[in-house]
């Protein structure tokens, strides 16, 4: 699982950077299946800043956590709707600095012409202090290629490189 590693990997960096700021993470993920919770506990003292990871493979599982009917409904679960609502629901839930969604289609089948297999969001939520109008998330929307597992780790590493980048934008 280290095929589209950097060196030092992106889980390094960001809970490098997570430390110094004083910030925590939780993240809510549906492709990934808890890939994106793996990495950032694969790295000795992250209970310092990993908080927790919700696996929310299904439109139930995305409901109990916080995604919205209407979102799903009229989105669909792979859409920038339905990622904002994770992000924001899980940083919401514990507490965290930060939260982090992955929402998308691994493959190798369940992709359409507007979704194709490999296509992702990633929401990145990050929680301001009371009162301080700084509190926001961002989507973005990815197309990575290979086999399942490939784009998975793709995916993941993304999710890691867009939280590290909003963490440094904020120091």
């Amino acid at each position: 699982m280290r095929d589209y590693a950097d060196d030092p990997p992106v889980e390094e960096r960001l809970g490098d950077a997570l430390r110094a700021a004083g910030d925590t993470i939780a993240t809510t993920e549906s492709c990934t299946g808890g890939l994106v919770g793996s990495l950032l506990t694969d790295v000795p003292g992250s209970s310092d800043y990993f908080d927790r990871t919700y696996v929310t493979y299904t439109y139930d599982a995305k409901l109990d956590t916080g995604v919205s009917r209407e979102a799903l409904d009229g989105h669909g679960a792979v859409s920038e709707p339905v990622a904002r609502e994770m992000a924001r629901a899980v940083r919401d839930a514990a507490g965290t600095t930060w939260g982090v969604s992955t929402t998308g289609i691994a493959g190798p089948t369940g992709g359409s012409e507007t979704k194709p297999v490999g296509t992702v969001y990633v929401g990145v939520a990050h929680a301001g202090a009371w009162g301080a109008d700084d509190t926001y998330t961002t989507v973005e929307r990815y197309e990575f290629d290979g086999e399942r597992t490939e784009i998975k780790e793709q995916i993941a590493r993304q999710a890691l490189d867009d939280a590290l980048a909003a963490v440094e934008a904020r120091e």
